[in-house]
C-alpha cells in the first residue's frame, strides 16, 4: 500500500470538500495556456522558475531553521520572520510545482474542477495569511519601538501565538468561502485558463453567467486582506516615524530604521504587485499584464523576502554567520 504524505492527505480532502460543496461531479476540466508554443522558449522558462523557487525554498528554510535555533533570535519579532518564511514555502509551493509541470508538458496541460479549486483556495488561503502577518509585524514594530520599555509584557508568547493563529484562521474562512462561491459558477466553451495557475480573474473570466456579485465578494475579500492591513502598517509606520525622530542619538535612529526598511520593502513588494491585480474593475483586467505580475508575487517575492531580511537585518546576518561557521569548522564526529 502506498504511504500518503500529510500534504497529499489535506489536499484530497479539500478536494472532497469542494466536490460536496459544489454539488455535482467533478466534469469539468481547465487548459492552461503556455507561455509560448517554441519548446525552448517553455525551456527557458522552466528553468529560470525552477532555479526562483530552489532559491526561494532554502533561503525562508533557512530564515526558520536560524529562527529555531539560536536562542538569540527568540523574540517576537523573530518568532513572526520565522512564520513569513514558513508561509512564502507553502505559499510558493501552491503554484510552483504544477507550474513548473505544465511547461516540461508537450501538450496543453489541464486541471480538474476539483484540483483548481483546490489549488485557488490554498492561494488565497496562504497568500491572504501572509498579508494580514505583515500587519501583526508591523504593529509589532510598533509596540518594540515606541513602548520599549512593556515590549515584552505586551508582546508575550500567548499573543504572539493568539495573533498568528488568528492570520492563519481568517486567511482560511475568506478563502473556503470565496473559493466555494466561485466554483458553483457554470463553466461553459474551451475553458482555457490564460495563467499558469488558477488565478480568481481569469477563472471568473471563464464562467458563462452573471458574475458581479462573485466580483463584489473578490472585492471586498481584497479590502479585508490588502486595504486594511496596510492602512493597518501606514497608521504603525506613522507612529514609529515619531518615535523614531525624538531619538537623540543617531545610532539609536539608525537602530530603529534598520528594522523596520526590511519590513516596508516587503509590504511595499507584496501588496503593490497584489493590489494591481485585485482592487482593479475585472473589465479592466489583462491576463498578460496580470500573469507577468503574478509571476513577481509567485516566484521572485518569496525569494526576494528572506534576501531583504538578512541583508537589512544585522542580528539575523551574524546568527547566519555564526550557524555557517559551526557547520563548517566544527570538528566531525567520527
Amino acid at each position: 500500500m502506498p504511504l500518503d504524505f500529510p500534504w497529499q492527505s489535506s489536499t484530497r480532502s479539500i478536494q472532497v470538500l469542494f466536490t460536496i460543496f459544489m454539488g455535482y461531479e467533478n466534469q469539468t476540466e481547465f487548459y492552461f495556456r503556455p507561455f509560448s508554443t517554441l519548446l525552448e522558449t517553455q525551456l527557458v522558462i522552466f528553468l529560470l522558475f525552477l532555479l526562483l523557487y530552489v532559491l526561494s525554498l532554502c533561503g525562508n528554510a533557512a530564515v526558520v531553521l536560524i529562527v529555531h535555533v539560536d536562542h538569540s533570535l527568540h523574540n517576537p519579532m523573530y518568532f513572526f520572520l520565522g512564520n513569513l518564511a514558513a508561509l512564502e514555502i507553502c505559499y510558493s509551493s501552491a503554484i510552483a510545482p504544477l507550474a513548473l509541470a505544465n511547461l516540461l508538458s508537450r501538450k496543453s496541460a489541464t486541471i480538474s474542477l476539483s484540483c483548481c479549486g483546490t489549488q485557488m483556495f490554498f492561494f488565497v488561503f496562504l497568500g491572504g495569511a501572509d498579508c494580514v502577518l505583515l500587519a501583526i509585524m508591523a504593529y509589532d514594530r510598533y509596540v518594540a519601538i515606541c513602548h520599549p520599555l512593556r515590549y515584552m509584557l505586551i508582546m508575550n508568547k500567548t499573543v504572539c501565538n493568539s495573533l498568528v493563529a488568528a492570520s492563519w484562521l481568517l486567511g482560511f474562512l475568506l478563502s473556503l468561502q470565496l473559493t466555494i462561491l466561485i466554483f458553483r459558477l457554470p463553466f461553459c466553451g474551451e475553458n482555457e485558463i490564460n495563467h499558469f495557475f488558477c488565478d480568481i480573474p481569469v477563472i471568473l473570466q471563464l464562467a458563462c453567467s452573471d458574475t458581479h456579485i462573485h466580483q463584489a465578494v473578490l472585492f471586498i475579500v481584497s479590502v479585508v486582506v490588502l486595504t486594511i492591513p496596510f492602512l493597518l502598517i501606514c497608521i504603525s509606520y506613522s507612529f514609529i516615524a515619531v518615535a523614531i525622530l525624538q531619538i537623540r542619538s543617531a545610532e539609536g535612529q539608525q537602530k530603529a530604521f534598520s528594522t523596520c526598511s526590511s519590513h516596508l520593502m516587503v509590504v511595499l513588494l507584496q501588496y503593490g504587485c497584489c493590489s494591481f491585480v485585485y482592487l482593479r474593475p475585472n473589465s479592466s483586467y489583462s491576463p498578460q499584464e496580470g500573469r507577468v505580475v503574478s509571476v513577481v508575487y509567485t516566484f521572485v517575492t518569496p525569494l526576494l523576502n528572506p534576501l531583504i531580511y538578512s541583508m537589512r537585518n544585522k542580528e539575523l546576518k551574524e546568527a547566519l554567520r555564526r550557524a555557517f561557521r559551526r557547520s563548517v569548522f566544527s570538528p566531525q564526529k567520527v
